[in-house]
């Protein structure tokens, strides 16, 4: 089982890209994980925010396995304690499948990128930048894994 963060475009903060870096590295202790980063569409400037969402859903559906569960970042997804999403993903492991979990761009999500998910998950109700996400999104799987371990990171 992998677990993939997939994402449009490259962080280019450079606190933003450090925090994420050292998170993933340590999930390495846990479980694969990777960060995909597909290249941010060319021309953007001229296209609608629907053209833009089809284009990077193109893309995304590309870069995923028949067989991946895929689970979206997305405002409108479900909102979790840590030790809620600790649970969740623990379930989701147990099917064996590997994880993929979606940062769309700026615009969000076309509807087939709604299609294909089997999951939605809200970091927030407040929005997040797209490229901060990933970093915040990072500490969290990485909380959880230490929640199911029992380590001492989480207080409760």
């Amino acid at each position: 089982m992998h677990i993939t963060l997939l994402t449009m475009g490259k962080t280019d903060i450079r606190w933003v890209a450090d925090g994420l870096g050292m998170y993933a590295s340590r999930l390495a202790h846990y479980v694969p994980f990777q960060l995909k980063e597909l290249p941010e569409l060319k021309n953007a400037g001229s296209l609608s925010p629907s053209q833009i969402k089809c284009r990077e859903a193109e893309l995304l559906l590309k870069a995923v396995k028949p067989g991946d569960t895929v689970i979206l970042l997305d405002e409108h997804g479900e909102e979790f304690t840590s030790l809620q999403f600790a649970a969740r993903l623990d379930r989701w492991m147990q099917a064996g499948k590997d994880l993929v979990f979606v940062v769309g761009g700026a615009y969000g999500f076309a509807q087939e990128m709604y299609d294909r998910a089997s999951h939605k998950l809200s970091l927030s109700k407040m929005t997040c930048s797209h490229q901060l996400v990933r970093t915040v999104f990072a500490e969290q799987l990485y909380r959880a894994f230490t929640i199911l371990r029992g380590e001492p990171y989480h207080n409760e």
